[in-house]
């Protein structure tokens, strides 16, 4: 805000009794948090469209259960032939760590199973592999994840 100087005195020099100066040191904040503001309303709306899970096509099976409650989740996508990669959870592993990262997730769990998710265009040669590896882990169980006819 503008501050306004009297002289003093009650006598002016050349007509100039008066002086305004203006501070620089202000700075408006308004501007800066209305650009903060549209930038996290964007970033709020942005960010669920760019968490994204794999894409799976699970076989379908007539007595297809729900699977409930926390589990370890191993996906073998349909590039699984070409590229050798696959999921546990939302981690991408190669094939041939597969083995050696699920010991790691297995040693504080005491259920040693696991939900294995296969595209239904996956051979079933590479599901077998992945499931070899799975044993080699020391996984106890391997359920295969299929889901019902009416699931879409």
């Amino acid at each position: 805000m503008p501050k306004v100087h009297d002289s003093g005195g009650g006598h002016h020099r050349g007509g100039r009794g008066r002086r305004i100066s203006s501070s620089l040191a202000e700075i408006n904040v308004v501007p800066l948090v209305d650009v903060m503001l549209v930038l996290l309303v964007i970033f709020m709306v942005t960010a669920p469209m760019i968490q994204r899970g794999i894409d799976v096509n699970l076989p379908v099976a007539r007595r297809a259960a729900t699977v409930e409650g926390e589990r370890l989740f191993v996906t073998v996508p349909t590039t699984y032939h070409t590229d050798g990669l696959v999921y546990i959870g939302q981690e991408r592993v190669s094939a041939g760590n597969l083995a050696g990262r699920l010991k790691e997730r297995l040693q504080s769990v005491a259920d040693k199973q696991v939900y294995l998710q296969g595209d239904g265009a996956v051979q079933l040669q590479d599901l077998m592999k992945v499931i070899d590896q799975l044993k080699d882990a020391g996984v106890s169980q391997v359920a295969i994840v299929a889901k019902a006819p009416g699931d879409i």
